[in-house]
């Protein structure tokens, strides 16, 4: 039996402002808003990246979390034209691109909350 395949691309963020976490969603990151539920929950896309922003005020803050705040692994086929477009907007980029020995080059980029996410490319 052939195993399913799994294509991840929706993730679920817990945000303390989800006004200004959709603001930086959509203004530097680039993504479009989607639907959302008044001042509950907020989803925005980019490509075939779903990130869902839910109201969370009281959760912990994804720096407690320490290095197990990563949430997303974003495949791109351009991640130098990513940080560029990043870096015009701003962007909290933690580590640029980067080759790495695993074959990918990589970029780590973090939320003004401190969820941290890493854009990459296959080399």
């Amino acid at each position: 039996m052939t195993e399913p395949k799994l294509l991840p691309h929706a993730y679920v963020l817990a945000v303390h402002d989800l006004k200004a976490s959709t603001a930086y969603f959509v203004d530097v990151l680039g993504f479009a808003k989607d639907w959302n539920d008044g001042d509950n929950w907020q989803a925005v896309v980019r490509g075939g990246v779903r990130v869902t922003l839910g109201s969370c005020p009281d959760a912990l803050a994804p720096a407690a979390l320490g290095d197990h705040n990563y949430f997303g692994f974003f495949a791109t086929d351009d991640v130098d034209a990513l940080h560029e477009e990043f870096s015009a907007r701003s962007a909290i980029i933690s580590s640029g691109p980067a080759d790495k020995p695993w074959g990918w080059r990589e970029m780590a980029v973090a939320t003004p909350e401190g969820h941290r996410m890493m854009f990459a490319q296959k080399i």
